[in-house]
């Protein structure tokens, strides 16, 4: 069995926990480095999206409507 193999079989043994823990490290391992300006930016689009909301410009729309659209149902299943 090669060393693959062997860190695989062991690592199926863990608790889901432990694995998502261990998946996560690997991933983190090959992403490569953040974007230094990522979180800024983040930060940035944040606070625009919550001023056009403040200011009426956008309007938010419950969640049950939201995911209608996501479905592909723009008139809902009644056919409004």
């Amino acid at each position: 069995m090669s060393a693959k193999q062997n860190v695989i079989e062991q690592a199926l043994k863990l608790s889901e926990t432990e694995r998502l823990e261990i998946a996560e490290a690997l991933y983190e391992s090959v992403d490569g480095a953040a974007d230094p300006g990522a979180q800024e930016a983040w930060d940035a689009e944040i606070k625009r999206r919550l001023n056009e909301l403040d200011s009426g410009k956008v309007k938010s729309i419950p969640w049950a409507e939201a995911r209608r659209r996501i479905a592909g149902d723009e008139h809902g299943s009644a056919g409004h």
